[in-house]
């Protein structure tokens, strides 16, 4: 009988992430940090630098948030075990999208989304405190023209709030898809190909 994997430590509280680690049969657990109840994944600073690309902005986050959960796991004296972060964020026109901070902030991206493509970027970094790795996939989303009661109504529901660029894929924003190009997990929040080939570097295979 094949020895039972070691489990890892995911340092994101982000539903749709430990939903899709769960298809892949990954065992994990989840590392808690401060401000965990308003959703955020560490205590990282997730704003961006000046002048920088979308590709550099979004793995810089996920390694900060492996390393981040490192020194947690470390602090808390937990046995060891490789830690998994990941980040999200979407690119138009070379610009950064992030998170809304309201419900106008959210319409507001949507509007600047309705009728044109745009790219969705998640990276995926893991650490075992001596290695740190990452790799990014990169989609390409385009969207159908959006009414504008369209965008009130998605925005009431309360699903875009947390969500880089104001929607989830996974949701009622489908309606909203004309096409997609890339990885449709990565585009939920984390591309499994990569993860899983992450995940082998480290010892750990998924099958």
């Amino acid at each position: 009988m094949s020895p039972v994997p070691p489990s890892i430590y995911l340092a994101s509280r982000s539903p749709r992430r430990r939903e899709l680690l769960r298809q892949i049969g990954v065992r994990f657990d989840v590392l808690a940090f401060r401000g965990g109840e308003r959703g955020e994944d560490c205590d990282v600073d997730e704003s961006p630098l000046d002048g920088e690309a979308a590709e550099r902005y979004v793995e810089r986050l996920a390694l900060s948030k492996a390393e981040a959960g490192m020194r947690r796991l470390m602090w808390r004296k937990l046995p060891r075990h490789p830690v998994l972060a990941a980040d999200t964020t979407l690119a138009v026109d070379g610009r950064i999208v992030g998170k809304p901070v309201s419900t106008e902030d959210a319409i507001r991206i949507l509007r600047g989304l309705s009728g044109r493509s745009h790219r969705v970027l998640t990276a995926v970094a893991v650490t075992d405190g001596e290695r740190t790795r990452s790799q990014i996939s990169v989609s390409e989303v385009r969207f159908r023209s959006i009414r504008d009661e369209e965008l009130r109504n998605y925005v009431a529901t309360g699903e875009p709030l947390d969500k880089a660029g104001a929607y989830g894929i996974q949701g009622r924003a489908a309606v909203f898809v004309e096409n997609i190009s890339g990885s449709y997990s990565g585009i939920m929040g984390l591309p499994l190909f990569e993860t899983a080939q992450l995940l082998d570097a480290f010892g750990y295979s998924c099958l």
